[in-house]
């Protein structure tokens, strides 16, 4: 098993191939709080894809750090042209991912890690990327409403659709053929380690290229 991996490393680190890593899930699943633990393990094996919105600023962010804030009229002109993997709207707001943002994580032979939506998901299967699918689950929905009614961070109306918005996310994870991986997000230990393992081959071949 050891040598097969360290085969597959080889034959595909003569291809200078790091695969994306497409992370989905509702909000309060515990992306956020894994993937901050992974990228404090790796800092520089993985790289986040700045994504573009056309919504406004929220205080304290930075334009190309956080998001890359557009206007309407350019991202839709940057859709039709192809310039973006995936795009989605929601709340009245456009959000993508171009592929000169995935480029440039992918130039520094870093992982690239893009967090996005059910939609943007099916967006980019219907693509010829070659990306790893995980996706990130609470235990119950009864544990999601929990966690999100405790952050006291949404209005009445925000919170109802979050939840609408979960409960259609929990189903689409257990479509089959989606998600290479589903991690239960039910004990934070267990599933970081589950993350990792699915990653380890990326890693170690992320590490070789950066030698």
């Amino acid at each position: 098993m050891f040598m097969r991996q360290i085969s597959s490393i080889i034959r595909r680190q003569a291809m200078a191939e790091l695969r994306p890593v497409v992370i989905s899930g509702p909000s309060g699943a515990g992306k956020s709080t894994l993937l901050k633990i992974l990228f404090k393990e790796y800092a520089t094996i993985f790289g986040f894809s700045v994504s573009h919105t056309t919504r406004s600023p929220r205080t304290g962010e930075e334009n190309g750090k956080d998001y890359h804030f557009v206007s309407r009229e350019e991202m839709l002109r940057g859709i039709a042209a192809g310039e973006f993997v995936e795009s989605a709207e929601f709340s009245g707001h456009l959000y993508g991912t171009s592929k000169a943002a995935v480029q440039t994580v992918l130039s520094k032979n870093q992982i690239c890690i893009l967090d996005i939506d059910m939609q943007g998901v099916r967006n980019i299967k219907k693509t010829d990327w070659s990306a790893i699918y995980i996706s990130i689950q609470p235990p119950s929905y009864k544990v999601l409403e929990a966690r999100l009614k405790a952050r006291q961070t949404e209005t009445e109306e925000g919170l109802r659709r979050r939840l609408l918005a979960a409960k259609l996310d929990m189903e689409f994870s257990r479509q089959p053929g989606i998600f290479n991986l589903v991690i239960v997000n039910d004990n934070l230990e267990d599933a970081y380690s589950q993350l990792k393992s699915i990653l380890l081959e990326e890693i170690e071949m992320a590490k070789s290229l950066q030698k």
